[in-house]
């Protein structure tokens, strides 16, 4: 059974100034509006603040829960709602946008902070939670919903007409991921730094043990790193790098034993600590996760470097960090390689997207996500796809009977140069080829305006939700630069 929402006043908000003479405001201003409109007209806030209660509401103890509560997890995660969808258009990280919400009314109003008696924003730490408010499950709902309504109830959202789903534009980029470059040596520095950091924090809270002061194990490792840099230019460099690898290797080895006493000392004496028991374990999980995987960090840099040898991409460590980190070999002009996570996106002729993945693991050829993104695509918006288009990596000879098995118009782009010549003398694959060229800029856009380069979210699963977030804010901002019914046009109030 549905949860029956408590009718929440819309509070009095004073009249936005008029602001002459810049345009991007007003564009910007008359964006904002429209996303309010299809919002709301589509249902997809109402959905979110609803499933947001109900999921909370399985997660809390309380049985019975009064309105007052209520009001308040509807009131956040209609917040929550607005606050992603407004710092995903602005692409802004958590402290700039809290800085730009206190200071702009008409993200104020948009995100529905202005009250009769105070403006409450919250602060970037709140932003955080929000961006992790809800599931990715969710988002998708309410991409597909959105999308389903422009097709159907074009005149409910304001639009001149219906979204136009008979055809799909298939393409595969990569999200890359917010690390540096994985150079082996550079993962010793990095645990280097972090365990040190963390025995800082612990031996502040009066619980220590006797050793050297943990900034000089961080001012060697620089200046080991420093030398390693150097020594690539040098004469007999690869003999100069193997003796400085060993030396960097001696020196984590006593940063690693130094950073094993102190988690045992804390694991025994946390109670003589200010932290909670909550507090502790994040600490301890932190220094676990970078003691677990030096010796694997060690052995690599000791192949690469000392032994001269290749390791399989499967058993490298690209990050210590961030574990979900593909190596993805592109060869592009500027991206070789890069690291990251493969993303696969659908779009519609309009540029709405219909379907996306990212992968957790090493994707699959583009020709295998041919058959699962159609029927995930039709499943999820109830439509039939008559037409399908993509670059020759998602032709296959598999793909081309399956088209044809389900009467859909098979766009492909060919990978014989002598069946491509052929196929040109179609009108339609021509055309379906001359549209798909615009994915290229649809990826770009994407990854640019949306996304960021890189994505800074952590983790595989807040990655998978950014995306989310991302499609959704897109699809907005392409529906809000539909055209409009002329009635409905000359009703607007001019900016």
């Amino acid at each position: 059974m549905s949860t029956l929402l408590i009718p929440i006043q819309q509070p009095l908000q004073p009249k936005l100034p008029t602001i002459e003479g810049n345009v991007d405001y007003n564009t910007l201003r008359e964006q904002l509006a429209r996303i309010d409109e299809l919002v709301v007209s589509s249902g997809i806030e109402e959905q979110a603040i609803t499933e947001s209660f109900e999921a909370w509401k399985a997660r809390s103890k309380f049985e019975n829960i009064s309105p007052k509560t209520q009001r308040k997890i509807q009131l956040h995660a209609r917040r929550a709602f607005r606050c992603n969808i407004a710092r995903t258009l602005m692409m802004e990280d958590y402290r700039d946008f809290s800085i730009r919400l206190a200071d702009s009314p008409l993200f104020q109003s948009f995100c529905c902070l202005v009250e009769i008696d105070r403006v409450q924003v919250p602060a970037k730490s709140t932003l955080q939670r929000y961006s992790q408010w809800s599931e990715v499950e969710l988002v998708d709902k309410l991409i597909n919903r959105l999308t389903q309504q422009g097709h159907l109830n074009c005149q409910k959202l304001g639009l001149q007409d219906p979204l136009d789903l008979q055809s799909a534009y298939l393409d595969s980029t990569c999200v890359k991921a917010n690390i540096h470059y994985p150079v082996d040596w550079v993962l010793l520095r990095d645990g280097t730094r972090t365990l040190m950091k963390r025995v800082i924090l612990i031996r502040a809270q009066g619980l220590r043990h006797r050793m050297e002061a943990p900034q000089e194990f961080i001012r060697r490792m620089n200046i080991l790193c420093i030398q390693m840099t150097h020594a690539r230019g040098e004469k007999e460099s690869k003999k100069q790098r193997k003796k400085l690898l060993r030396k960097m290797d001696k020196l984590i080895d006593q940063v690693a034993k130094h950073a094993k006493r102190y988690r045992q000392i804390l694991e025994q004496d946390w109670e003589k600590t200010e932290w909670t028991r909550g507090q502790t374990d994040y600490m301890l999980r932190g220094l676990d996760n970078i003691l677990d995987q030096l010796p694997q960090a060690r052995r690599q840099a000791r192949e690469r470097i000392i032994k001269e040898k290749q390791v399989p991409s499967q058993e490298k460590i690209l990050s210590l960090y961030d574990p979900d980190v593909q190596v993805i070999v592109r060869k592009k002009a500027g991206a070789e390689v890069e690291f990251g996570n493969s993303l696969l996106l659908s779009e519609s002729q309009q540029g709405v997207i219909l379907d996306w993945q990212l992968f957790q693991d090493m994707a699959p050829n583009d020709s295998r996500l041919t058959p699962e993104t159609l029927e995930r695509t039709e499943e999820n918006l109830d439509i039939h796809i008559e037409a399908v288009a993509g670059d020759r990596a998602f032709d296959s000879q598999s793909n081309a009977k399956l088209l044809n098995e389900r009467n859909t118009y098979n766009g492909l782009c060919p990978r014989d140069p002598k069946e491509l010549k052929e196929r040109k003398k179609s009108w339609k694959f021509k055309r379906l080829q001359r549209r798909r060229a615009q994915s290229e800029g649809r990826i770009g856009i994407m990854k640019n305006k949306f996304l960021g380069r890189p994505l800074r979210s952590k983790g595989f699963k807040s990655r998978q939700l950014a995306v989310g977030w991302a499609v959704l804010t897109h699809n907005l901002w392409v529906m809000a630069r539909l055209a409009q019914p002329e009635e409905e046009e000359e009703k607007r109030p001019a900016a």
